[in-house]
């Protein structure tokens, strides 16, 4: 609840400034987003330009590439065109052709995969030799494309150099065919046809690095395809290039496209790097944004704090004084100011001995000090006497506790100090009223029991001026024995002794005194409480049970005081009773002990009772059910029963009445 004075001082010279704040950190926020978002355009503009740099590179490249593989296919089929045409021109010549054409035909076959057949056609289309020695699919056989096997022939026949076919479809996939014409003295003389196979021509003229890098396929005009080479489980790219492949022609095109690169380890470093930088950036600038705003959040839940402080402060009548662990003053309210009389600036720094502290209890209040700084202050407080500045003596009580600052370190000790000078006057007062009531009331009960008393003396009275006359006849009659004057002596004596215990009895009730506690035993006290009322019960009817069990009843206590608790509960039984028939009129008094600490004295009457309302007031001031009663009577006795440490309360009786029961510590033995 206090500041210190640093921290106070702090909070005055930034008060005023907490618009410039709040305008500096808005200002320094848009500076740092503005900054932020400058970065991240620049970042996706960097990427944005490298990405560009590398997918043109990568067409660049792709172009190359594909150039090559299309020239080397070209290179390919026109050396096989070129191989043929040497054929053709020495199977003219040659007298065993055949031999001549199988030998070269297995040579071409051996280095030419994608070469699946060579024929030697005759004049009129008839097959004259073939290599391999097998059937295979082909134009004008088993109805695949006779027209335009009929079509190549004389396109081959009338050029007089190698033509292509369109590609066609077999069940081992698609083929088209070269014809090459022979001629024997400028006459045509048949034709050579090889056969080909479009996915041998990839297999065989792809290489596998090519193949590691894009997706070949061969696809017609239709966009079939007709043969591919790829990467099982690869994704391409958009990036991608076509171009004719003619030979054969026919609209057949190459078709590559790039694979998504995986890139290198450094490029993927680097990009990871700068990726987790721009989200450390953001997170950064995110947390540093929730941090200023918490913070101005806290200055001013901190300075709303210190103003409701500070008003709750100057509003206490308690004061507060907090210390360092030297015991030197740190901080006190203006309460405690305005208790000792001395200002903030006089008692900040101060040291013990404490300018406030009473020279005739200097030793009590360093006392008190040095338990405080070595961490044995009373819990309960400490009462002393204090000086004001004009040097008037005040009594405060002082309650210590330790000071904690947010580290949870214990700097010092913080204390509330409570005038308590008035409320020790007013309870001296009240003590004494309590005393001057309690006598008024012992009063009002003797008042009340002077006509049974006055019937209780008669009979001792009685008897003595009887055995006094006696004895005077005896002696003027001259005839006696000492034997019967002495008897006689005897029992006037008894007689005389029941009169002035009765009077002792009644003189030691009503006397004026203060309370003082000392040994006594229960059983006596509840005796002499009958004694006193007995008369009254037996003029009303009333029947006196006493159960009383071998008890300890040995406790402190002040004798007069509770048998004026005994006499005023009796009394209420008693006259609860008057309304009921005489064979129910029975007050019991019960002593019995619940444990080795306490005593209980019950007292049972057999009235009506009491109804629950009744019941809730009954200790209430001035709350009576009697005509004529004050209402402060079992309010005496409870406030009796409780500066003996005891309790009092009332139970309802199962056999109808009520149930005083009384609670009382025993000596402990």
């Amino acid at each position: 609840m206090a500041f210190s004075a640093i921290a106070k001082t702090k909070l005055r010279n930034g008060a005023p400034d907490r618009h410039v704040s709040s305008r500096w950190s808005s200002w320094y926020l848009i500076a740092l987003k503005a900054a932020m978002g400058l970065l991240l355009i620049l970042l996706v503009a960097l990427f944005w330009v490298l990405f560009e740099s590398e997918v043109e590179e990568q067409r660049t490249t792709l172009i190359a590439d594909v150039l090559w593989l299309e020239q080397g296919i070209n290179f390919h089929l026109e050396g096989n065109a070129e191989f043929l045409e040497q054929l053709s021109g020495e199977l003219a010549q040659e007298k065993d052709s055949r031999s001549l054409f199988r030998q070269r035909a297995g040579y071409l076959l051996r280095n030419n995969p994608d070469v699946l057949q060579i024929m030697w056609l005759g004049p009129s289309g008839s097959v004259v030799d073939f290599e391999p020695a097998v059937k295979l699919p082909r134009l004008g056989v088993d109805g695949i494309g006779g027209e335009r096997h009929a079509l190549a022939l004389e396109m081959s026949r009338k050029l007089g150099k190698p033509t292509y076919t369109d590609a066609y479809s077999t069940a081992s996939g698609w083929q088209f065919e070269m014809y090459v014409p022979v001629f024997v003295d400028g006459k045509y003389d048949g034709s050579l046809v090889v056969v080909y196979s479009f996915n041998s021509l990839l297999k065989h003229l792809v290489p596998w690095w090519f193949a590691e890098k894009y997706q070949v396929r061969i696809v017609d005009e239709d966009g079939s395809v007709l043969a591919s080479k790829m990467r099982a489980g690869s994704a391409t790219t958009p990036i991608n290039y076509a171009i004719p492949v003619d030979p054969p022609g026919y609209g057949i095109v190459l078709r590559v496209d790039a694979y998504r690169a995986s890139g290198s380890f450094v490029e993927v470093l680097l990009t990871t790097l700068v990726i987790a930088l721009a989200v450390a950036v953001l997170l950064s600038l995110w947390v540093m944004r929730r941090h200023i705003q918490r913070r101005l959040a806290a200055e001013q839940a901190y300075r709303a704090e210190y103003a409701f402080r500070k008003a709750m402060e100057d509003s206490l009548t308690v004061g507060m004084r907090a210390r360092d662990r030297v015991g030197r003053i740190t901080y006190v309210n203006p309460a405690f100011c305005h208790m000792v009389g001395f200002s903030e600036d006089e008692l900040i720094g101060a040291s013990p001995p404490m300018p406030f502290w009473a020279p005739e209890d200097q030793e009590k209040s360093r006392a008190i000090n040095e338990a405080v700084i070595s961490g044995h202050a009373p819990r309960e407080g400490a009462e002393v006497r204090l000086m004001r500045k004009d040097g008037k003596r005040f009594d405060a009580l002082v309650y210590e506790a330790p000071l904690i600052d947010a580290d949870g370190l214990h700097t010092g000790w913080m204390a509330s100090i409570v005038d308590v000078t008035e409320r020790k006057r007013a309870e001296e007062l009240a003590r004494q009223q309590q005393e001057k009531l309690q006598f008024t009331s012992r009063l009002v009960t003797m008042g009340e029991l002077a006509s049974t008393l006055a019937h209780e003396l008669n009979q001792p009275l009685a008897a003595i001026t009887s055995y006094t006359a006696g004895c005077l006849n005896k002696i003027e009659s001259g005839v006696f024995s000492p034997e019967e004057l002495k008897a006689a002596l005897e029992k006037l004596g008894v007689q005389a002794q029941r009169a002035g215990k009765i009077i002792r009895r009644v003189h030691d009730f009503v006397r004026k005194s203060e309370p003082k506690l000392a040994p006594c035993n229960l059983v006596e006290v509840i005796e002499d409480s009958i004694g006193l009322i007995e008369s009254a019960a037996r003029l009303a009817g009333v029947r006196i049970v006493r159960e009383f069990p071998s008890v300890s009843g040995e406790l402190m206590g002040d004798r007069v005081m509770l048998e004026q608790v005994l006499l005023n509960v009796m009394r209420n039984a008693i006259e609860a009773m008057g309304g009921v028939p005489s064979e129910r009129r029975c007050l019991t008094l019960q002593l019995a002990q619940p444990d080795d600490q306490q005593v209980q004295i019950r007292v049972v009457d057999r009235g009506p009772g009491m109804p629950p309302e009744v019941l809730e007031n009954l200790f209430t001031p001035f709350f009576t059910t009697k005509p004529h009663g004050m209402g402060m009577g079992l309010n005496i006795c409870r406030s009796i029963i409780e500066f003996h440490r005891g309790r009092l309360w009332v139970e309802e009786n199962p056999e109808s009445g009520t149930v005083v029961v009384i609670s009382l510590p025993v000596i402990q033995s």
